[in-house]
């Protein structure tokens, strides 16, 4: 198996389960504006896309006001998010493990940087080297553009970069960057979905992955 000089991530329900303050800042906001709340898996199914896209499929369409809707919920995550949201068992130590086998590590998400950054310095540790947040790119995910930033920053080529993402959105980025990619099973794309897609693995988790795949390097 080819030996990954990056580890690049998706954020939500792949390193963390946020899915708690998305599921509060959603039900808020579209209360808010006079929309019935969905309920849980209906917004769970829709992490992974834009807030906008999101809030598109949980009403039926977008709305003509989805920019003020888009403005509410930002507010609402500012509020609620950081502090319900969780990295996933071991994921912390994975990304140390990574950084100590002098292997780079980035994230790549729909998601602000700055709130990913909060969410380490709640976790008091920032085992990554570069992070592609939403507010950094025109085009979002399955855009390749943010995951080809993030090769650029790293100073890495395609083939020696591997995605890791738990929605059928990271592994069309992927495909559409010509990066290898991995699927973790901690969102709502089942295997089946990602077996539609290239990838080099599907796992249950992060710890999986690398554990498996630095493993590998080191023999």
């Amino acid at each position: 198996m080819r030996s990954y000089k990056a580890f690049v991530f998706d954020f939500d329900l792949t390193l963390a389960d946020s899915s708690k303050g998305i599921f509060i800042c959603y039900k808020k906001c579209l209360e808010h504006f006079g929309y019935s709340k969905p309920n849980n898996d209906e917004i769970f199914s829709t992490i992974g896309h834009t807030i906008k896209d999101s809030l598109g499929l949980l009403i039926g369409e977008k709305p003509e006001n989805i920019d003020e809707m888009h403005k509410y919920y930002v507010s609402l995550a500012d509020e609620y998010m950081v502090e319900n949201t969780d990295f996933y068992p071991n994921v912390i130590d994975v990304l140390q493990l990574l950084k100590q086998s002098g292997i780079k590590v980035g994230i790549v998400s729909t998601k602000f940087r700055y709130r990913i950054m909060q969410s380490f310095e709640r976790a008091g540790t920032f085992p990554v080297d570069e992070i592609v947040g939403g507010e950094d790119v025109k085009t979002h995910k399955p855009d390749p553009s943010g995951l080809l930033l993030m090769l650029n920053r790293l100073g890495v080529s395609k083939r020696e970069t591997l995605y890791i993402g738990d929605s059928f959105i990271d592994a069309e980025t992927a495909q559409n960057a010509d990066v290898d990619f991995a699927g973790v099973l901690t969102g709502s794309t089942t295997a089946d979905t990602f077996d539609k897609y290239p990838n080099i693995m599907i796992r249950e988790s992060v710890s999986d992955i690398v554990n498996a795949l630095v493993t590998c390097r080191e023999n």
